[in-house]
């Protein structure tokens, strides 16, 4: 198993060796020691979401203003993604910047986002279907969002394929309006 950072702190990208035969394969997805000794802190899954999207399906930009966040270890059970990691600390030096992973069921990666950062996919084929592993339970009033179109971040989506967006996330506040009224991640 190995866990490489990725250029906007708080984001690796998981890799583990598939052991196969005729029967199939087999993969370490998940190892606590593993994740801890790699990363510097505790992330210790506490809740399982899985999610169906059509082709075209942008889900996020979404994060948690919880003191202690919501850590997320993301994987494409079926399917394909292109998978983005937002910089949500304003007293980072990539404040807004964001990385993309390519996540599918066949090559088996996955991203781990630290507690803080901002999280958004989009689906790039049909019957797409993703797991998290999360460090916090669902809290509706933490769970915060800025919309997916935000000039301030400029993410790049496929082309590939029509954007397919819930309403929610499209009229979600920009970064600038989300940090001026105090609704990002508190880091201290």
């Amino acid at each position: 198993m190995n866990l490489e950072p990725l250029d906007i702190p708080g984001a690796w990208l998981l890799s583990s060796k598939k052991f196969e035969d005729d029967r199939g394969w087999f993969q370490e997805w998940f190892k606590h020691s593993v994740f801890n000794e790699s990363i510097g802190y505790d992330f210790a899954p506490v809740q399982a979401n899985i999610s169906y999207s059509s082709k075209g399906t942008i889900r996020g930009i979404h994060y948690s203003t919880a003191p202690k966040g919501q850590g997320k270890l993301v994987t494409v059970m079926h399917g394909e993604i292109d998978d983005y990691a937002i910089d949500l600390n304003p007293s980072s030096g990539s404040f807004g910047k964001w990385t993309r992973v390519r996540l599918s069921a066949s090559n088996r990666h996955s991203l781990l986002l630290g507690p803080h950062m901002g999280h958004a996919f989009q689906a790039l084929t049909p019957d797409t279907v993703v797991s998290y592993l999360v460090t916090a339970e669902f809290n509706p009033d933490a769970e915060k969002g800025i919309t997916p179109f935000c000039s301030t971040i400029g993410i790049e989506w496929s082309s590939s394929c029509a954007p397919v967006v819930s309403p929610k996330d499209i009229e979600a506040p920009d970064l600038p309006s989300q940090q001026k009224a105090g609704n990002l991640p508190f880091f201290g």
